[in-house]
């Protein structure tokens, strides 16, 4: 199993929760140096990213119990217990509370919000991999060169050739925060990261679903639960990049 990497006494290490905590610690880094360099309290930053954990993995707690809603009611305790969330309600549950949090501070939720977003996707490419060691959120089977197997005791179904839709997740967060990164520290797209990012992540994750092995995820339609909240989170940030660039392009007239 390549969750389990060591023990200390009692104590196994596993991979997952390393990954999850590497990515953590390195969007709070990278956020602590990006609110000095363009000016911003690194106070507020840090609890901001504090709020945005706890209030996300609320979210998504909660996200996952509504698409399991049946079995929550036969036995509340073994759903509420168990590993399974939900990203996208993690994600709009932390924008939410980041918004409250600034409103509550008086200062500009959107100075903020382009701030934290690529630290958000940092965080997300190394989650991922933490999914592929446990083996969760995994591929379709294959029989192509793509295919992995997955040793016994993984979430994954084992010694079945999978696509590792969590490696090509990965890899698509870390293109992600490069593209948005990048626009962060731009002069023309600073204000527009927080948009560029739900456009792209909710493109990427609309597709992947199509290679995701786990049906248990749910389902709306013929959509998943994932792609169903793709469509809006994507229509939601065009129309904050559109808004945002004829803002730009207006002419400053001094009155």
């Amino acid at each position: 199993m390549w969750n389990d990497w060591f023990s200390i006494g009692p104590v196994t290490i596993h991979g997952y929760g390393v990954m999850i905590a590497i990515g953590i610690l390195a969007a709070f880094w990278l956020a602590d140096r990006q609110a000095k360099k363009h000016n911003l309290s690194v106070d507020i930053t840090d609890t901001l990213v504090f709020v945005c954990l706890i209030v996300g993995y609320f979210f998504s707690k909660l996200t996952y119990v509504i698409i399991n809603f049946q079995e929550f009611l036969s036995n509340p305790l073994a759903v509420i217990g168990s590993g399974g969330w939900v990203v996208y309600g993690g994600i709009l549950g932390g924008i939410l509370g980041a918004y409250i949090y600034c409103r509550i501070k008086k200062v500009s939720f959107m100075d903020y919000f382009n701030l934290l977003i690529p630290e958000v996707a940092l965080a997300q490419a190394f989650g991922r991999v933490g999914c592929f060691f446990a083996g969760c959120c995994y591929g379709v089977e294959t029989h192509g060169a793509l295919g992995l197997t997955f040793p016994q005791g993984s979430l994954a179904p084992a010694l079945t050739p999978l696509i590792p839709t969590q490696l090509i997740s990965s890899l698509g967060n870390l293109i992600i925060f490069m593209i948005i990164f990048r626009a962060y520290n731009s002069e023309k797209y600073h204000h527009d990261a927080g948009s560029i990012y739900l456009m792209l992540y909710s493109a990427g994750r609309f597709g992947i679903e199509f290679f995701r092995g786990d049906i248990e995820r749910g389902f709306i339609g013929f959509l998943s639960t994932s792609q169903f909240i793709a469509i809006f989170v994507f229509a939601a940030g065009l129309i904050m990049f559109l808004r945002s660039q004829r803002k730009q392009s207006q002419p400053n007239v001094v009155k």
